[in-house]
């Protein structure tokens, strides 16, 4: 019998790159997702890829009714991997209590209802914010957290915590956070890819819509960082490579593994990029010029920050594979595609 996994946040960017790699080893897969940042004909586009439509189930994680009545209709799960989550750094400042509502009480419910229905394994969607402003640089899995500079970021750095804690209190679930570092790119089919509502948090996708000719301009957000072109740098890795690694976590889990009930691994490529560079990147891979302007820094934004991935690579056998370019490359495929659809 198929290993079953559910998927929370299934139809979203990094959620629908994983699913495809999970049916792609021979998993099934179960979604759910609230369809709050998603569309729910993601799964067709799945489908197209895989030749698998995996099951979607649509409501929030945070109504507990709800998610009992589910674990209720689907037995048998060996796994959650657990994305369903509000992401945006700067949303996050300007509306801190909806993302502490929903990133805490979504996983709490998990968790307690994983325990109910004896769910033995967790791998967690975590964040390079969890760090902060790292005092050395790249980053391992055992640096000290710093404060966290955005609500998001500390939503994540408190979502560990619970993991850690629940873990260790001995209800029997074994946990894997993933602390990724700047997902980007899209599938090489370009039937799914990042495709965020309003004008883009995240640098890519703002880089490919301006290129598109949707935004007027690309806003590069302060150029008087203490870094080599004055912009900030961050450590971008495209999405496949990061959707292989929750495939490797789970394996790492249902075959019993991990070395501990609850690890961490670092997800990146161990190489620093500024916007700047980023922006050169897509210029270079695409052919396509970018129009942009430097305004103010934006409240929240860390400095600087790459990941050690050395661990990730040691003990998951897990790294990158696709280049910055390439990543681009992917990235500019999906938004023609998109935009060509509509």
């Amino acid at each position: 019998m198929k290993e079953k996994i559910l998927v929370t946040g299934g139809t979203g960017y990094i959620g629908s790159h994983t699913v495809v790699e999970l049916i792609n080893e021979g998993f099934g897969v179960v979604i759910v997702d609230n369809l709050y940042n998603s569309e729910a004909e993601v799964v067709d586009r799945i489908a197209q890829i895989t030749g698998v439509k995996p099951q979607l189930e649509v409501f929030d994680l945070c109504d507990r009714e709800k998610l009992n009545s589910f674990f209720g209709k689907y037995e048998n799960l060996s796994a959650i991997i657990h994305f369903a989550a509000y992401k945006a750094v700067g949303e996050s400042v300007k509306k801190p209590l909806d993302y502490y509502r929903n990133n805490l009480l979504s996983l709490i419910n998990l968790l307690d209802l994983m325990k109910q229905y004896q769910i033995p394994h967790f791998v967690f969607s975590s964040s390079c914010t969890v760090y902060g402003q790292p005092e050395k640089l790249p980053v391992t899995e055992d640096a000290p957290m710093q404060p966290a500079v955005s609500p998001y970021g500390n939503t994540k750095q408190i979502c560990e915590e619970i993991i850690r804690d629940t873990v260790v209190s001995g209800v029997g679930i074994k946990a894997i956070a993933l602390r990724y570092f700047n997902p980007i790119g899209a599938h090489p089919s370009a039937l799914i890819g990042e495709l965020p509502r309003g004008i883009p948090e995240n640098l890519v996708p703002y880089i490919t819509q301006t290129a598109y000719g949707l935004r007027d301009e690309l806003k590069v957000f302060g150029d008087d960082y203490d870094t080599p072109d004055g912009s900030c740098i961050r450590d971008y890795l495209h999405v496949v490579d990061l959707a292989k690694a929750h495939v490797t976590a789970v394996r790492r889990l249902i075959e019993e593994k991990n070395k501990s009930g609850y690890e961490v691994f670092n997800l990146g490529t161990g190489k620093g990029v500024s916007v700047f560079e980023a922006i050169n990147s897509f210029e270079r891979a695409t052919g396509v010029k970018v129009k942009y302007r430097v305004t103010g820094r934006r409240p929240g934004d860390i400095v600087k920050i790459w990941a050690d991935p050395s661990y990730a690579n040691k003990e998951l056998g897990w790294k990158t594979m696709s280049s910055l370019d390439e990543s681009m490359e992917t990235a500019w495929k999906w938004e023609k595609y998109i935009r060509n659809k509509k």
